[in-house]
C-alpha cells in the first residue's frame, strides 16, 4: 500500500513538473513552485518572461548570443514593398535590452564600433564611434514577408491562401486578422507576399518578436517547445515553407550612406555608371560622324547648283 503511495506522489509530481514549460521558447527555464520561468540572457543574468505570448525579441537575440558563446545548439541552416524597405543584413549580436525587453536606440555589441536600431533591433544607420548619436527607437510598423512554399498536389486559390494565413498567424503567434494587410500570390514561383502592417503610431503592438519566431520557423529551427514547424492550412492542404526574407519599413526612412555600402552592391553601381558613360560616348560619336557627313554633301549640292 505504501509502494502504491509514494508511486502515486511520484507520478502527481512528474506530472506537475511536464505542466510547468514554457511553450513559447525552449530555452527557458520554469520552477514550478510556482510554475515561473526565466531565461538566461548572460552568464549569470536572467530575465522573468511571460509564456502565455511571445518573448521580446530583445531578449530572444542575448540568449541566442549566450547559447552561441557556450558552443550550445543555435542551428543555423518579390521585392521591397517601398523604396525605404530594408532586410536586417548583420544578423544576430548581443543586444542592450531596456528592462521591459524593448531595444535600446544604440547598439555597439561589446566593441567601439555602434549603430542605431529600430524597434525589430535592426541596424538603420550607418556604424560610428561610441559618440554616435541615437535619439530614439524609431518604430518598425510594416513587416513585408516574401516566403516560397513546398510544392501541393493541387493547385492554391488565393482566397482559401489568404484565409489559411491569417488563421496560422493568429493561432501560432497571436497576431490578430487585422494585421495582415495584403497577401500575394505567384503560382509559377511559389513565392507568397504577406504585408503585415500597424497604423503608425500604435504601440500596442510589437512586430519585432512576430518576425523573430516566424523566420526561425522557416530559417532555422522553432523557438516554440512544441518545435513543430510553421504550416497553414489552405484549401485542405498543409502548406509549408522553404525560404523567407522579411524586410522592414519604419516610421522614418532609414539614413545609411554610399560610404559603408558593401562590395557588391558598389561593384553593381560602377557598372551601371560605366554602362551610361559609354552610352553617351557612343551617341557622340555618332553625333560626330552624322556631322561630318552633313559638311562634305553640302558642298557638292553647291557645286551641282
Amino acid at each position: 500500500m505504501k509502494l502504491l503511495i509514494a508511486l502515486a506522489l511520484v507520478s502527481f509530481a512528474v506530472g506537475a513538473f511536464s505542466q510547468c514549460a514554457c511553450q513559447s521558447s525552449k530555452w527557458a527555464l520554469c520552477d514550478d513552485n510556482p510554475c515561473q520561468c526565466k531565461l538566461l540572457v548572460g552568464d549569470n543574468d536572467k530575465v522573468d518572461v511571460d509564456c502565455t505570448k511571445l518573448i521580446p525579441k530583445c531578449f530572444l537575440m542575448k540568449a541566442q548570443m549566450r547559447r552561441a558563446r557556450k558552443g550550445m545548439d543555435t542551428r543555423t541552416i518579390g521585392g521591397k514593398p517601398v523604396e525605404t524597405a530594408f532586410v536586417d543584413n548583420d544578423g544576430v549580436y548581443d543586444p542592450e535590452c531596456e528592462a521591459t525587453g524593448k531595444f535600446k536606440a544604440k547598439q555597439c555589441n561589446g566593441t567601439e564600433e555602434c549603430w542605431c536600431v529600430n524597434s525589430a533591433g535592426v541596424r538603420r544607420t550607418d556604424k560610428g564611434d561610441k559618440g554616435l548619436k541615437c535619439e530614439e527607437v524609431v518604430e518598425t510598423y510594416w513587416m513585408r514577408l516574401q516566403m516560397v512554399h513546398k510544392e501541393l498536389p493541387t493547385e492554391v486559390k488565393e482566397n482559401d491562401l489568404k484565409t489559411g494565413i491569417e488563421n496560422a498567424f493568429l493561432s501560432r503567434y497571436q497576431l490578430p486578422k487585422n494585421f495582415v494587410d495584403k497577401i500575394e500570390y505567384d503560382k509559377d514561383s511559389r513565392m507568397v507576399i504577406v504585408d503585415v502592417k500597424k497604423e503608425i503610431g500604435d504601440r500596442k503592438i510589437d512586430l519585432a518578436p512576430f518576425g523573430w519566431y516566424i523566420e526561425k520557423d522557416i530559417k532555422e529551427l522553432p523557438q516554440f517547445l512544441k518545435g513543430d514547424n510553421f504550416e497553414a492550412s489552405v484549401g485542405g492542404q498543409k502548406m509549408q515553407m522553404e525560404k523567407i526574407l522579411v524586410y522592414y519599413v519604419d516610421e522614418k526612412a532609414p539614413t545609411f550612406t554610399m560610404k559603408h555600402l558593401t562590395g557588391g552592391v558598389i561593384a553593381v553601381i560602377v557598372v551601371v555608371i560605366l554602362a551610361v558613360v559609354a552610352g553617351l560616348l557612343v551617341l557622340y560619336f555618332l553625333r560626330r560622324r552624322e556631322q561630318a557627313r552633313y559638311s562634305k554633301a553640302q558642298p557638292r549640292e553647291m557645286d551641282n547648283m
